[in-house]
Parts: structure tokens; C-alpha cells; sequence
């Protein structure tokens, strides 16, 4: 290495030559004169020189043998920086102006001062503070001073030649200022090193601590301490360690255990470290919750509270509260308690440890439910065959209810969360043991609910038989398997309902009303209740007989029976019976036509009413005697000019009779006496055509008229127009022809020759009687004439239905002067 730079310096003197060689030329700086160089720091010298005229700057060199330092200064003094401690140094100047650089000035030896020592310090105690330094370089002392860094108080100052010093006697918490410089041989002081360092501070006085049990937490306060920065507070347990900081004088320590003793310490710090810790304070925490709670119900009604016993635990504090909000609680030194309980009740259960820190955090609640209530009004709203319908109260605790009912080895049951219950599928008159139990979740079943009995309705019983007796009684006969039941028979029909009860099995109904329909059903009745209807069985009443009936004479030979409709009767069968025969008719309506009646003859009249299904009713009557004959032989005879005798035959029997003519000019009507068989009408005109009629006078005191009419033509004596007198003995026939009515007849034109014709007035072509007129003064009609009755119109001229007349021979009457003309067919 020395031979490295040794080697250079002659290079280098003969540049320098060559270049003043140049520079003389144009005149170069003057070479400056080092005065003095001198090194007040470790890495620096300084050089002062005698200023050369014409010098802008000076170039210092510094040379140790191994590097080479240069500096450019303006001006004297200056500085040449970056150098090592200790160390000697060759230190040469040359000037610089514009014309060039002067040659390097004779060196000047300068050596740099000692390196500052590099401090350690720290503060062992509140009231001292330790320096410490490595060993410096070339250094044989050292010299260390202390003083307060505001500058107030003393300074002590040490000289060592060890690499440490303890300064004591100092306030704890207090800023100090070290300085440090170390010595070499010659004297010289080398570099300062100064630092500033508190020492720590005194332990924290006046502490307290107070506990909050419900957060476990120790609030911890103390006097501030001088210098102290931050502070640390401990709680220190057998099992733990917790801690809080702050720079504050108060500190909170959460998180602190039940049931533990912690000792409390308070420290202060600062930069110089921490102080010592204070005396500790001890502090109980409250005793933790007690653990393995038991809760046991036994008997019911009464609670059993147990638990385990706990650290730091004086006493205990069992709270119960019930879903209701009521409270209760009790104090002991023992680790059970004992409660009164209600059922349907949950009971909230807290236990508590207590000391002198105050309560012991919550711990589990525990709910004990208590079993349910049982219903106690248990109430049946419905019993029938198969069924019970019961209702309750609803009762405290009870989510749902369970009902059985209990028939030897058949159980019935349902559940429900209703306050009510319908149990089917039962047996009808049964016992049943019916108990309702009430169900929580929490507890289960309420075994210890009582039961009750209901018996069922009874069981319907089975018609088995109607019948009806000759009095129409109508009886009922059923089964059944009921105990000591009464049963009701019932026939509802359209008429009404009727009823009879019996304790057996069959009961009688009697007035039940005739064509009628019911339906009969028994039910069965218990202090149970009653059973359902049973099936019911129609019953058809015989058909009612009419009320009335009515027999009327329609002809000689045929009456009309009528009556009045009978309940329940489609059909009817009428007979009507006498000595002579039997007359009967069968017909759907309420009337009926018997023909082949004799005359005068006493019927008995019977009626049948029969229903639809067959059921007759036998209905008698009254007898009824048919009408008299009627009478024969009807003639007229003249009784002077104004009077006519009408006499006719009476037949069987004795009857009373009545006989009417009528005419244009009137109507005559005599009755004969008792039992005589004519009749004389006095004061009838002559000279008009009669209907004369003679009828039988019912029992009733009716006339009836259903016997033949005849017509006679009655002339008046003396006239031109005489009676005609027909000789019998000759027997002469006389015709008339009858003309079929075609046209409205208003004439009758009767003629002993076709060309001869007398017209008569008429209101009748089906009957007439037709007196003999003469024929132009003739009073005997010829043999070989005839009577012709022929149609005519109003006009007065022939109709032409003449030829469609049919003949009928005329018979002769005996007697008198009268001809009867026979009626037309």
C-alpha cells in the first residue's frame, strides 16, 4: 500500500514542473504558507495559511499514508472533513486562480482528536442513571458529566478510565443531559457524546381498587407519579394473569374470574423503563354462579331447588319466578331450598352466590314446568248411541288433551289441543270409564287426572213385526238389548203423528185415521239419553169410506150410484143386491151407472174401497128402493068440451103418480089420489096438440120423468075441425111417415093422400101423438089412406127428405073416440 503512493510522488513532482514550466508564461498563484493546521473534531482538520493575491480557491490535501482527502476552500480557514480519528494526517495547500494552480506548500503534520466514546444509558433505579461506552481509540480517560436537562440544579462530573459510570442521588422521573469525551495521551479531549436520559420512575402510591361484581371488573386508581409516562396495572391470580395500561392515573381490569383472589400491583414507566411494583392489594372477586342445579317436583306442590357448593360463597339466593310474574326467593347458608309449586306453572329459576363483593354472576335460568291441571269440569253436551261429545275448562299448562274411554279391555281414544272432545265408535248402552289427561311438552301426561263414568245412549232397537187386530189396533213388536229403557213408537203421516210407549217390547196404537201411510219407528230412552230411530216400517191404513153416497134413478131400469172420494181409495166397487139379482160396477171415479134395475124392488147398496196396493175397505149404506114401474096404457078420454081424463094401467106395487100435459096454451098437471089410476085435467083447451106424460112419485116426493111421452091432438067439439071416430072393427090402418131431421122442422103435415095435407105446429120430430083431423068434412078416412109426415121449411115449401121418410104402421086404441098415434123410434 505505501509502496503504492510512494511510487506516485516523483510522477507527480516532475507534472507539476511542467506545468509551472508552461504556467510561467502566464504567471501562476503563489504557493500559500500553511500557518498552523489543528483537528477539534475526530473526522476533521482545520488549516489556516496567509491568503496568495490573485487566489479565487485553495485545494487542501490530507494524507495518511493510505487515502488521500482533498477539500476546496475559498478562503482561510478551512476544513478538511471525512477524516478518521486519531490519526495523523500530512496536510498541504495549493492556490487556484485563473491563470492556473500553485505548487503544493511544505506539508504540515496534524493529527485528528479522539472519536467521541458511543454512550449506553439506562436508568436502573429511580434515582440513578448508568453510562456506558466501548472502548475509543487511543483514548486513556474518560470524562462523563450529568446535569438536569432544563439546565437547573448542579452538574457532576466524573473522570474514568473504566467504560462505565453510575450516577446516583438523582431525582427518579427526571430528564438528564450526559456528556462524555475520552482522553488521549498528550491531554487532548477528543469528540463529545451527549444523550439525554430519565430516570424511571418511583412505584405509584395511594392506589385503590374498586370491584363491580356484575361486569367482573376492578377499577384501579392511584397518585400520578413524577416522570411516569405510561402505567401498567397487574391482577394476578393462582390461574391467571390480566393487565391494563394506561397513561392516565386510573385503569380498568376487565375480564376478571368468579371465585378468585387476584393481587393488585400498579407499575409506572416511562422511557428509562418501569418502576418497581408497588405492595400489592388483594381483591375477592364475587363467588361464581353455583353449578349442578337440580330441580325435582316431589311430592306435587312442592319444589326441591339443590346446587353445588362454590369458592368465595358465604350464601345463596334462590330466585323463583313464575310465568305469571309472581316471585318468590329464599336465603341460606345450605345448598338446597324447598318451594311451594302450582300446576300448569313454569317456574323460572335462578340460584345466586353472594360475599362480600357483592352477587355472583347470573348463571343458568332454569324453567321447571310443573305438570298440567287437570280438567275438573268435565261435562257431556252430547250423547248419543256411538258417540260422547264432552266439553271442559281449559286448564293452565295444558297443550293438548288426551281423552280415553275405557270399556273392559276396549279403549277409545282422541286427542286434541280443543277444550273438547268427540269420542265415536262407542258401543251403544254402555258404561264408560272416560278420563280426560292433560299434556305438555315439558312434562308429559298428567297421570294423576280422575276419570268419570258416562253411559251411552241406548241401542236402537228393531221393529220386528206390525200388525193390526180385528179392532184396528195397530200393533208393534220390536227387539232390543237395553237396560231398563222405554220406548217410544211413532206413526208420522200426512194426517199427523201418533204414539204409543212401552217398557217391553211391543206397544198398541189404536185411532189411527184410515187411508192414510205412515212410517213407524221406535226409539229407545235411557237417563243416558236417547237412541237413534230405528229403521223405520211403512204402514198403510185401509182407504176411507166415503162419507157420502147418493143413489139417483136415471131410467126405469138404470140408477147412478155417486159418492164422495175416500181417503186413500183408487178404486171402488159398488153392488147393489136384492131378491131379484145383484148389480155391481167396478170404476176409478167416484160415480157409476148399474143397469138391469127392477122396478119397485128394495136394494141393499154396498161400496168397496180399495188402495192402490190392494188394501179394501168394506162400506155399507143404506138400503135404496128403486123407482115404481112405469105406469101402461096411458089413454085419453073427453070428459065434455073442455076436460080429458088421462088413465093408464099401474103395474106391481102400490105407487103414487103424477101426470102432466103440456101444450102451446099451458101446462096441466093433476095428481090422482091415493091408489087410483087416472086423472081428470078440467078446463084444457081444445084445439092443441099435448105431451102428455104420467110419472111415479119417488119416497123422496121427487116426480120422475124418465117415463115415454105421447102426443095427443085435442079438437073442439062442434067445430068443422072434429075429433076423428075411427071404427075399430074395420080395423083401417093408417101411416104416417117420419122424417129423419135434416133441417130445422117447424111443420108437420099430416094428409089421408098425398095431396091432401094439414100442417101442425110442433116442438118435437123425436115423439108425438098425433089426434085425427078430418079431411075435408070427411069423418072416416079411407082404407087405402095414409098419414104423411113430411118436413117444411119456414117458406111453406117441401122439403125434398120426403123420400128419405121410413113407414111405421099406426096401431088402433080402443075406446073412445081418441086415436093414438104410436111414438117414433
Amino acid at each position: 500500500m505505501a509502496g503504492g503512493p510512494k511510487k506516485c510522488w516523483p510522477l507527480i513532482g516532475f507534472s507539476l514542473i511542467c506545468l509551472k514550466m508552461v504556467a510561467s508564461a502566464k504567471t501562476a498563484p503563489e504557493i500559500p504558507t500553511i500557518d498552523q493546521a489543528y483537528s477539534k473534531i475526530s473526522n476533521s482538520i482545520t488549516v489556516e495559511w496567509t491568503t496568495v493575491p490573485g487566489a479565487t480557491s485553495y485545494l487542501l490535501t490530507a494524507e495518511d499514508g493510505d487515502t488521500v482527502i482533498e477539500t476546496m476552500v475559498a478562503n482561510s480557514p478551512g476544513t478538511v472533513r471525512g477524516l478518521k480519528a486519531a490519526t495523523l494526517y500530512q496536510i498541504t495547500i495549493r492556490s487556484i486562480s485563473a491563470t492556473g494552480k500553485s505548487q503544493p506548500s511544505p506539508p504540515k503534520q496534524a493529527k485528528t482528536v479522539l472519536a467521541a466514546p458511543i454512550l449506553e444509558v439506562s436508568s436502573p433505579s429511580p434515582d440513578s442513571i448508568l453510562v456506558q461506552w466501548e472502548a475509543v481509540y487511543m483514548a486513556i480517560a474518560f470524562s462523563v458529566s450529568i446535569m438536569r436537562a432544563n439546565g437547573l440544579g448542579r452538574i457532576w462530573k466524573e473522570n474514568t478510565t473504566n467504560i462505565s459510570l453510575t450516577f446516583t442521588s438523582l431525582e427518579a422521573g427526571t430528564l438528564y443531559t450526559i456528556k462524555a469525551y475520552a482522553w488521549n495521551a498528550n491531554g487532548i479531549p477528543g469528540d463529545d457524546s451527549i444523550c439525554n436520559q430519565r430516570t424511571s420512575p418511583r412505584a405509584p402510591a395511594n392506589i385503590q381498587v374498586s370491584f363491580d361484581s356484575g361486569a367482573l371488573r376492578a377499577s384501579v386508581s392511584w397518585a400520578p407519579t413524577e416522570g411516569a409516562f405510561n402505567y401498567t396495572v397487574m391482577a394476578l391470580s393462582d390461574s391467571s394473569e390480566l393487565s391494563c395500561h394506561t397513561s392516565l392515573s386510573a385503569c380498568t381490569i376487565s375480564s376478571l374470574q368468579c371465585g378468585t383472589e387476584y393481587l393488585i400491583s400498579v407499575l409506572a414507566s416511562n422511557d428509562a423503563g418501569s418502576s418497581k411494583s408497588t405492595s400489592a392489594e388483594a381483591l375477592k372477586t364475587v363467588a361464581c354462579a353455583p353449578g349442578r342445579v337440580t330441580i325435582r317436583e316431589d311430592p306435587p306442590g312442592h319444589l326441591s331447588v339443590a346446587w353445588s357448593n362454590v369458592d368465595l360463597g358465604d350464601y345463596y339466593v334462590v330466585f323463583v319466578k313464575s310465568d305469571d310474574g309472581l316471585e318468590v326467593h329464599c336465603n341460606t347458608s345450605l345448598t338446597q331450598c324447598n318451594f311451594l309449586s302450582q300446576c300448569g306453572f313454569t317456574y323460572f329459576i335462578s340460584v345466586f352466590a353472594y360475599n362480600k363483593a357483592g352477587q355472583s354472576p347470573l348463571g343458568d335460568v332454569f324453567n321447571y314446568t310443573t305438570a298440567p291441571c287437570c280438567p275438573t269440569d268435565i261435562n257431556p253436551v252430547l250423547v248419543s248411541s256411538d258417540r260422547v261429545e264432552i266439553v271442559w275448562s281449559p286448564v293452565r299448562g295444558a297443550e293438548l288433551y288426551e281423552t280415553t274411554a275405557v270399556d273392559g279391555f276396549t279403549v277409545v281414544e282422541c286427542n286434541d289441543t280443543a277444550p273438547a272432545c268427540t269420542l265415536s265408535a262407542l258401543e251403544c248402552d254402555t258404561k264408560y270409564d272416560i278420563t280426560v289427561y292433560s299434556f305438555s311438552e315439558a312434562r308429559g301426561r298428567n297421570m294423576s287426572c280422575t276419570s268419570r263414568f258416562i253411559t251411552t245412549a241406548p241401542c236402537s232397537p228393531e221393529i220386528k213385526n206390525v200388525s193390526k187386530d180385528a179392532f184396528s189396533t195397530i200393533n208393534v213388536h220390536w227387539r232390543s238389548t237395553n237396560n231398563d229403557a222405554t220406548y217410544t213408537v211413532t206413526a208420522q203421516g200426512e194426517m199427523g203423528l201418533f204414539w204409543c210407549s212401552s217398557t217391553g217390547q211391543s206397544c198398541a196404537m189404536a185411532g189411527l185415521p184410515c187411508g192414510s201411510v205412515f212410517s213407524i219407528t221406535a226409539v229407545a230412552e235411557t237417563q243416558a239419553g236417547r237412541s237413534l230411530p230405528s229403521y223405520s216400517v211403512p204402514l198403510e191404513t185401509v182407504p176411507c169410506c166415503p162419507a157420502g153416497l147418493t143413489v139417483t134413478q136415471v131410467t126405469q131400469s138404470v140408477i147412478n150410484v155417486s159418492w164422495t172420494i175416500g181417503t186413500g181409495a183408487q178404486t171402488y166397487v159398488t153392488v147393489l143386491e136384492s131378491h131379484t139379482g145383484q148389480s155391481k160396477c167396478l170404476t176409478h171415479q167416484t160415480q157409476c151407472l148399474l143397469g138391469c134395475i127392477s122396478c119397485g124392488v128394495n136394494y141393499t147398496v154396498a161400496l168397496q174401497a180399495i188402495s192402490a196396493t190392494g188394501l179394501t175397505a168394506d162400506c155399507t149404506y143404506q138400503s135404496y128402493s128403486s123407482s115404481a114401474c112405469c105406469p101402461l096404457g096411458v089413454k085419453l078420454y073427453r070428459l065434455g068440451p073442455n076436460g080429458i081424463r088421462i088413465h093408464w094401467q099401474a103395474p106391481r106395487g102400490s105407487a103414487n103418480y103424477s101426470t102432466d100435459l103440456y101444450g102451446s096454451k099451458g101446462i096441466f098437471t093433476c095428481a090422482p089420489s091415493a091408489g087410483l089410476s087416472f086423472c081428470d085435467v078440467t078446463k084444457i083447451p081444445c084445439g092443441d096438440v099435448y105431451t102428455v106424460m104420467v110419472s111415479p112419485i119417488a119416497e123422496t116426493g121427487l116426480k120422475l120423468t124418465f117415463c115415454p111421452k105421447k102426443i095427443y091432438s085435442v079438437t073442439c067439439s062442434g067445430s068443422t075441425l072434429g075429433m076423428v071416430e075411427t071404427s075399430f072393427a074395420k080395423r083401417r090402418k093408417y101411416f104416417f111417415n117420419y122424417c129423419m131431421r135434416e133441417f130445422g122442422i117447424s111443420y108437420i103435415a099430416l094428409s089421408l093422400n098425398p095431396q091432401e095435407q094439414f100442417c101442425f105446429l110442433t116442438s118435437k120430430v123425436d115423439e108425438f101423438l098425433l089426434m085425427e083431423t078430418p079431411v075435408r068434412g070427411r069423418t072416416t078416412a079411407p082404407a087405402d089412406s095414409t098419414l104423411t109426415a113430411q118436413p117444411r121449411s119456414r117458406s111453406g115449401r117441401e122439403s125434398p127428405c120426403s123420400r128419405a121418410c121410413r113407414h111405421r104402421r099406426a096401431r088402433p086404441v080402443s075406446g073412445g073416440r081418441a086415436t093414438e098415434l104410436l111414438s117414433p123410434w
